[in-house]
């Protein structure tokens, strides 16, 4: 048991603050994001649905992909391809399994990791999508597989052309994006 704990022993530092240049470009990144997607989602009068383009994974995305652009979790094969799998997962089990929450949240979040890891589009968002796909209430459950394609896949699509214009816009050489695309 001594081992055990003393593997949580901290061994580094905490990173200093990013500098305000990147803490500006990921709030406009995020806000323009986040806008985009609700706008997106009123337009298309989903509105009527509680905004359901305003799904939360996106909120954990748009952390990663304007604060942390290079990282690989949150490249566009990641980004999209990690909501898409996860959502058809999540819908997937929630058809298969229905309302029992404590297995098919379960079931939907293990298996989305998974099918992420095999497919190479892991996105610790993407968790997020294929839970909300088994607890995201009736408006959600009524999507079925649409929920696949409106909220996540257009969501994440218009997510990841603001994080193309964002990121690149910057003077940085090191705030670019994608670092690769597929």
């Amino acid at each position: 048991m001594k081992h055990y704990f003393l593997r949580m022993k901290a061994t580094g530092e905490c990173p200093p603050r990013k500098p305000f240049s990147k803490i500006v470009w990921s709030w406009i990144g995020a806000f323009l994001g986040i806008y985009l997607v609700s706008i997106f989602g009123q337009y298309l009068e989903i509105v009527a649905m509680d905004n359901l383009f305003l799904i939360g994974s996106f909120g954990a995305s748009a952390v990663l992909v304007y604060g942390a652009p290079l990282a690989e979790f949150f490249q566009p094969r990641n980004l999209v391809g990690g909501h898409v799998v996860s959502a058809v997962i999540g819908v997937t089990v929630f058809a298969l399994f229905g309302d029992v929450t404590a297995l098919t949240g379960s079931l939907a979040v293990s298996l989305a990791i998974v099918a992420m890891h095999f497919s190479r589009t892991l996105h610790p968002p993407g968790g997020a999508t294929s839970l909300i796909a088994v607890i995201g209430g009736d408006h959600v459950h009524a999507l079925r597989y649409a929920y696949v394609f409106s909220p996540v896949l257009v969501g994440a699509l218009v997510m990841l052309l603001v994080a193309l214009l964002v990121n690149n816009l910057s003077t940085n050489d090191k705030r670019h994006y994608p670092v690769y695309w597929f």
